[in-house]
């Protein structure tokens, strides 16, 4: 019999994702290094392991006997879901793996930027340190933090902020319930101006989508406090990032950190990069040993699971089941 082959599209997966398939006798792992088109080979798989490649109609419709379209982390948009539904593949995500690790990132972004970890530390390795007057940093005790999109990852970092440093937390998402919101500790704002204009921090954990694409443009940063800080740590594209840089320019706002651009990674003359109000990383928010490990092995369990005839648990088109 032959077996039913499964592409990884992540150089890096971690052991865990691997050991999953191990004593699965029907199933072959293929890992995919970016050196063909996918659209040539894909055409005999059965499941795919998403990472960062996109997975188009195009590439969908070259896989006849493809199953199952597992991402190897929360957001999918480099996969054309509707393309994925017309044919009746399910795509499954892995929620709560990196929960902890990106809201981690997040309240370690703000602590880098408050305390001017970055500034000071070039100064000392640059040698032009003279004195702690241009290194003075401001405390997150009783601050106010915005919150953009109260979801897995925004619950945490509300939580976190609310616990650890007496944070009022201010939440936008019209898609959860007050009950919800409730139970995070956060207060819910009628609109996002309201959010922008009352806080300290404001950080986005939303999927990028044609509702949040741009969300925090020109006039969204013109309405946040001069001494605002904003984060990203979510996708590239939710933060306009040439009005971002204009906004920086203009002190509009106090500055900014940032995990996912749309161009990934950065180049060093991305005008983000170059600036120094900015703590730019190349979207490695979830790059934790052990938010690899449970993504990998989520993932893997999913393909495993629709190779086998069940449907996978963490589904984001269940429609094709009904």
């Amino acid at each position: 019999m032959s077996k039913k082959k499964v592409i990884i599209d992540i150089a890096a997966i971690h052991k865990d994702g691997l050991k999953v398939f191990e004593p699965v006798e029907d199933i072959e792992t293929i890992m995919y290094y970016k050196d063909k088109p996918l659209t040539d080979i894909v055409q005999d798989v059965s499941g795919i392991m998403v990472g960062l490649s996109t997975f188009d109609a195009a590439v969908i419709e070259s896989a006849p006997n493809l199953k199952i379209l597992a991402k190897h982390g929360v957001g999918y948009d480099n996969i054309d879901v509707a393309a994925a539904t017309k044919r009746n593949i399910p795509v499954a995500v892995t929620p709560y793996a990196n929960n902890m690790s990106v809201a981690e990132f997040t309240v370690g972004f703000m602590l880098a930027l408050s305390k001017k970890f970055y500034p000071s530390n070039q100064a000392l390795k640059m040698g032009t340190y003279r004195g702690m007057k241009n290194y003075t940093g401001i405390d997150l005790w009783g601050k106010t933090i915005g919150v953009i999109g109260l979801g897995r990852i925004g619950s945490e970092v509300s939580r976190i902020c609310r616990l650890a440093f007496n944070m009022t937390v201010l939440a936008y998402d019209p898609y959860v319930t007050e009950a919800y919101i409730a139970n995070t500790g956060a207060q819910r704002v009628a609109n996002l101006e309201e959010l922008l204009k009352q806080s300290d921090y404001v950080t986005v954990h939303c999927l990028l989508s044609s509702e949040t694409k741009d969300i925090i443009g020109k006039k969204e940063m013109e309405m946040m406090k001069n001494s605002a800080y904003l984060f990203n740590t979510a996708r590239g594209g939710i933060i306009d990032e040439e009005a971002l840089v204009k906004a920086l320019d203009d002190g509009q706002i106090q500055g900014a950190a940032i995990d996912a651009t749309i161009l990934e990674p950065p180049g060093s003359d991305h005008p983000l990069v170059m600036h120094d109000k900015v703590l730019v990383t190349p979207h490695i928010a979830a790059n934790s040993d052990e938010a690899m490990s449970r993504m990998a092995a989520m993932a893997a369990q999913e393909i495993v699971r629709v190779l086998s005839g069940q449907k996978p648990f963490n589904i984001v088109n269940p429609e094709i089941y009904q």
